[in-house]
C-alpha cells in the first residue's frame, strides 16, 4: 500500500528527471505503486548502457584471409582500435598481420594449420622452431594469447590426424615452456558442434564416444595446461536444418516462448546459450568441469544463394548485434552464469575466395574499404550501442524523440509474458519485478511486461528496432503517465483501483 511519503519522494525523483510534470501516478491493486517502474528503469537502462562502453575483452573476431581484395594489415589494425573488439584469431600466423597488431594491445590468436600438424606431432625440434618463427619473433610487442593446432579436427574423417593432434599440442606446448612463455601463452585445439553426438537438450551434450580416448587425452592436456576449449557454435546452421519462425526468433535472441531443458526444467531463450550449455554439459559429463570454454567462432551471413534459407542483413544485424548484446550484459548462460564466454565473431571481412555456397564469402561486419557492412555498434565513437532485437533495417531515428518503450494496447498476456521472458533473459535487471522485489507489485504480466520492456529498450541503445517485440509495444515520446493511467483503467475492472497524486494532496 502506497504512503504518502512513498508519493512525495517519487514525485520529487521524478521532477529531477521531467521537471515540466506536475504529478506522478502510483497504481494500487495490491499494494505497492507503479511510478519507481518507469523510474528505475530509465536510471537503470542508463547504467547498463554506461557499462556496455566499458572493457569488452570477452569479445573478438576471426580475421580470415581467403580473398584477394584484403585492405593493408595496417589499415586493418587501426580499424580495430576504433572499435570494441580486443582479440583477433587468425587462421595461420601471417607475419604482416601479426606485427601491424604490436603495440596495440589486441589479444592475438595465430593457428597452425591442419597442414602442419604431422610434423609437429612428430619432431619436436620443428615445434621449437615453429614457435621461434612464430611466437617469439613478436612477443610481447604483438599480444599473442592463444596458438590454436589445427581445426575441427575431431568432426573429420582422418583417424591418422587425429591422433596426431595431442602430440602436436604437446610439443608446441613444451616448445613454449622452453621459451618461458608457457604460463603466458595457452595452447588449444577448434572443434565444430559436431563432435558432440546429442545437444538437444543441452543437459543431454555427449561427445562422439567413437573418440572419446582421443577427446579425454586432448581435455586433460588442457586441465593440466589451463587451455579453453573453443567451439564454434552457429545457429545459423540449426535455423537451416528447422527453418520455422519460432526456431529463426529463437536463434536470433528475438522474443519467443523459450525452449524447457527436459532434464534442467531451464527455459533457454536463445539457441546460441543451448549450444555453449550442451558443450558445457559434455565437459561436464566426461570431468572436466575445470576447463572453460571459448567460442572460435560464431557468426551470420548477410547475403546467400537463393536456394539458401537465413542469409539477410536484417537477419545478420539481429543476430549479431543482440548477441554483442547479449555478452555486454555479462548475464552468462544458464549453466554458466555472471559473466560472459569469450566470443570470436565471424568474420571481421567477407573471403571472396572461399568456395562453397554464397553466405561462405558473406559473413564479414566490414568491407574491404573498411566501411560497416551494416552497423552492430563496434566502434568505440557509437554513444550508445545499436542492438536489434528483431530482423529490421529501420532508419535512424533521433534519440530524443523517443523516451520509452511501453506496450501496445490490446496485447494478450500470452504475448507480453513471451516479452517478458525475452527481455529478462538477456541480462537485464528483473529482480525488483520478482517476488518480494521493489517493484514486483502490482503483481501482473502487464506491469511486469511493461517494466522490464522498457529497461531493455534504455540498455540496448534506444534505438527503435529495440522497441519492436515483433509488433506489440511503441515508442512514445512524452513521459509514460497517460500510458500508464490507460493500462491502470482497464486493470481496475479486475484488481482494484487508481491513486492520483498530486503534490500533497491524495485522490481516489
Amino acid at each position: 500500500m502506497p504512503t504518502l511519503f512513498h508519493s512525495s519522494f517519487f514525485f520529487f525523483f521524478f521532477s529531477l528527471l521531467f521537471p515540466f510534470l506536475h504529478f506522478a501516478i502510483g497504481f494500487q491493486w495490491s499494494g505497492g505503486t507503479g511510478v519507481h517502474d518507469w523510474v528505475f528503469g530509465y536510471v537503470m537502462g542508463e547504467k547498463l548502457e554506461r557499462r556496455s562502453l566499458d572493457s569488452e575483452s570477452f569479445l573478438g573476431i576471426n580475421y580470415g584471409e581467403v580473398a584477394n581484395n584484403l585492405p593493408p594489415p595496417e589499415s586493418t589494425a587501426k580499424l580495430l582500435k576504433s572499435t570494441s573488439i580486443e582479440k583477433v584469431r587468425l587462421y595461420g600466423a601471417d607475419p604482416g598481420i601479426i606485427q601491424a597488431l604490436a603495440n596495440t594491445g589486441i589479444g592475438i590468436v595465430i593457428g597452425a594449420p591442419n597442414g602442419d600438424i604431422p610434423a609437429l606431432a612428430a619432431d619436436p625440434n620443428f615445434a621449437t622452431q615453429w614457435v621461434n618463427s612464430n611466437v617469439i619473433a613478436f612477443y610481447p610487442a604483438s599480444k599473442i594469447i592463444l596458438i590454436t593446432v589445427g581445426n575441427e579436427i575431431m568432426s573429420s574423417t582422418d583417424q591418422n590426424l587425429m591422433s596426431q593432434l595431442l602430440p602436436a599440442m604437446q610439443n608446441v606446448q613444451n616448445a613454449l615452456n622452453a621459451a618461458s612463455l608457457g604460463g603466458k601463452i595457452k595452447v588449444s585445439t577448434v572443434h565444430s558442434m559436431a563432435v558432440l553426438t546429442q545437444s538437444d537438450p543441452p543437459s543431454s551434450g555427449a561427445f562422439n564416444p567413437a573418440t572419446s580416448d582421443v577427446m579425454k587425452g586432448l581435455l586433460e592436456f588442457q586441465r593440466n595446461t589451463g587451455s579453453p576449449f573453443a567451439i564454434n557454435p552457429y545457429p545459423f546452421f540449426a535455423y537451416q536444418s528447422d527453418p520455422r519462425p519460432e526456431t529463426l526468433a529463437f536463434c536470433l535472441f528475438q522474443p519467443n516462448s523459450g525452449r524447457v531443458d527436459s532434464g534442467t526444467n531451464i527455459k533457454y531463450m536463445n539457441m546460441f546459450d543451448a549450444q555453449v550449455d550442451a558443450v558445457r554439459s559434455a565437459l561436464n559429463a566426461m570431468g572436466f568441469k575445470e576447463v572453460e570454454i571459448v567460442v572460435a567462432e560464431t557468426g551470420w551471413p548477410y547475403s546467400g544463394d537463393t536456394n539458401e534459407v537465413g542469409p539477410s542483413i536484417e537477419n545478420a544485424k539481429a543476430y549479431n548485434g543482440n548477441l554483442i548484446a547479449h555478452l555486454r550484459s555479462m548475464v552468462g548462460t544458464p549453466l554458466m552464469p555472471g559473466k560472459s564466454v569469450d566470443t570470436y565473431i565471424f568474420a571481421l571481412y567477407d573471403e571472396n575466395l572461399k568456395p562453397g555456397p554464397g553466405s561462405e564469402r558473406a559473413f564479414g561486419l566490414f568491407k574491404p574499404d573498411l566501411s560497416m557492412t551494416y552497423d552492430v555498434s563496434l566502434s568505440k565513437s557509437s554513444q550508445t550501442p545499436s542492438t536489434p532485437t528483431t530482423p529490421v533495417n529501420p532508419s535512424p531515428s533521433p534519440k530524443a524523440s523517443a523516451g520509452w518503450c511501453v506496450p501496445k494496447a490490446g496485447v494478450s498476456d500470452a504475448e507480453l509474458q513471451s516479452n517478458l521472458d525475452y527481455a529478462c533473459g538477456q541480462g537485464i535487471d528483473c529482480s525488483p519485478i520478482q517476488p518480494g522485489g521493489a517493484c514486483f507489485e502490482p503483481n501482473t504480466v502487464a506491469s511486469h511486461a511493461a517494466y522490464a520492456m522498457n529497461l531493455l529498450y534504455q540498455s540496448a541503445g534506444k534505438n527503435p528496432w529495440n522497441c519492436d517485440f515483433t509488433q506489440t509495444a511503441m515508442l512514445t515520446s512524452s513521459n509514460p503517465m497517460a500510458i500508464m493511467v490507460a493500462l491502470s483503467l482497464v486493470a481496475e475492472k479486475r484488481k482494484g483501483k487508481v491513486i492520483l497524486w498530486s503534490n500533497n494532496n491524495q485522490e481516489e
